[in-house]
């Protein structure tokens, strides 16, 4: 049997303005999820966690925490985009649509522009925007992000122990 190596990202140079990734997998969004995430960063909006509350604005429930959508479509962009980079910031952040507990998020991506970092030789920037969408096809997000990108035979390698047979 061959030991297969799986998708590693991309290097600078495997970008291209104009090409647009469609990321390939989705994430649900639960309730835990959306409570959880309220916790953990201090929001006290009772609109993310309490159903009375949430009940008596113009959305009828609780709404998922707008960090946590942003947080949840960057995640699903990283194999295409940033696996191999550094975040540089998040620009033009847009939330044109609520998303509420067990909708399922999923993104794409398309490449606006890049160029050689002049103060990191091995590494490019690239800029992208990224579209969030629900599973009703509804954008839900979209923003634009600046990432600083290792070159070609300058990312770090994995380092994994192989299994002792």
């Amino acid at each position: 049997m061959a030991l297969k190596q799986g998708w590693q990202g991309r290097a600078y140079e495997d970008f291209e303005v104009g090409d647009i990734y469609p990321h390939s997998i989705g994430r649900t969004i639960t309730q835990t999820d959306n409570i959880w995430f309220t916790l953990l960063t201090v929001n006290n909006n009772p609109v993310h966690f309490d159903h009375v509350y949430a009940a008596q604005t113009e959305f009828k429930r609780p709404l998922v925490d707008s960090t946590l959508t942003l947080a949840i479509v960057t995640g699903l962009s990283v194999s295409d985009i940033s696996q191999n980079a550094v975040n540089l910031g998040w620009d033009e952040i847009r939330l044109p649509s609520p998303v509420f507990n067990d909708d399922t998020l999923y993104a794409q991506s398309e490449v606006l522009e890049m160029r050689l970092s002049q103060s990191r030789p091995n590494m490019g920037i690239v800029r992208v925007k990224t579209t969030g969408f629900n599973q009703d096809g509804q954008v839900v997000i979209e923003f634009k992000r600046t990432v600083m990108v290792y070159r070609r035979g300058h990312v770090p390698r994995h380092r994994r122990p192989l299994p002792v047979p």
